[in-house]
């Protein structure tokens, strides 16, 4: 399977969300509880710096996605911020490496000096050791700081790659 990965497009608005949508409901990655329809999605990946779409070059599926936009305003806007998304049925495939890959040379191309991750579950932890294996710094532990689907919390690992 030959991965690329391109720019959202409305077109695509459908996969997207579908793919968005699922980690939502799955409730222990994304800090969102509010699933995006068409309407909402369309505007939500539009709103970024950049949404970014990795795709089955031979079957033109969409695979993943990513988010980037500014992490803040102002004098820390130069620190961007990422979410990322791989269907559930293609996970362990070393799609998410790939998506993680090419956010961190288009944040870099946005003239983002900082990737930082605000609120990884520490529980998530393939996501973990990719991003250490790609060079994130963890900056400690936030007890509690993530609430999963039951009512129970977890503690958060926030995280940070330099871009310069």
């Amino acid at each position: 399977m030959a991965i690329i990965v391109k720019a959202y497009d409305s077109r695509n608005v459908r996969e997207a969300i579908e793919i968005w949508n699922e980690v939502v409901r799955e409730g222990i990655a994304f800090p969102q509880e509010d699933e995006l329809d068409e309407i909402t999605g369309d505007e939500f990946f539009k709103a970024q710096s950049f949404t970014g779409l990795a795709v089955d070059e031979d079957s033109g599926e969409i695979l993943a996605l990513y988010i980037l936009h500014p992490n803040n305003v102002g004098r820390c806007a130069h620190i961007s911020n990422a979410s990322y998304a791989v269907r559930s049925n293609l996970r362990g495939r070393h799609i998410g490496e790939i998506i993680v890959k090419d956010c961190i040379a288009r944040a870099k191309e946005l003239g983002f000096r900082i990737l930082q991750f605000n609120a990884v579950v520490a529980t998530n932890i393939h996501a973990r050791h990719l991003y250490q294996r790609l060079g994130f710094t963890e900056l400690g532990t936030i007890p509690g700081g993530f609430r999963m689907p039951d009512g129970s919390f977890v503690d958060i690992v926030p995280q940070f790659i330099a871009l310069t």
